[in-house]
């Protein structure tokens, strides 16, 4: 079984609609960044993406490191400030699609969204 699972900053307290296009930005940058194998079996098996909630950017860079570490693909999302937030501003990162087994030992704990 395969997911991505997407982590989104609650310090920032994007409104949804906001959030809803960081979290597709990241989806769709990871995605690029994958294996092609890997991206057809989880098309096949229905894309599942999990949106989880982290405490804020040392949180990002936190699972971003152990996701690397672990040979997970990542996407760390900055925005181009034209909304609510400065320019610059890191609102949430992807991993996977991948082995869900190996996504969950780095984001297992997390709570969704």
């Amino acid at each position: 079984m395969y997911k991505q699972v997407i982590l989104v900053r609650k310090d920032l307290k994007l409104p949804k609609g906001k959030l809803a296009a960081q979290v597709a930005h990241a989806s769709v940058e990871a995605v690029h960044r994958s294996d092609k194998n890997i991206v057809r079996e989880w098309r096949i098996e229905g894309m599942k993406k999990i949106v989880l909630s982290v405490d804020n950017l040392e949180d990002i860079y936190r699972y971003n490191q152990a996701a690397k570490d672990d040979g997970l693909i990542t996407a760390i999302i900055t925005d181009a400030g034209h909304t609510v937030v400065a320019p610059g501003t890191t609102t949430c990162m992807a991993i996977g699609p991948d082995i869900e087994i190996k996504i969950d030992r780095i984001t297992g704990n997390l709570k969704m969204l």
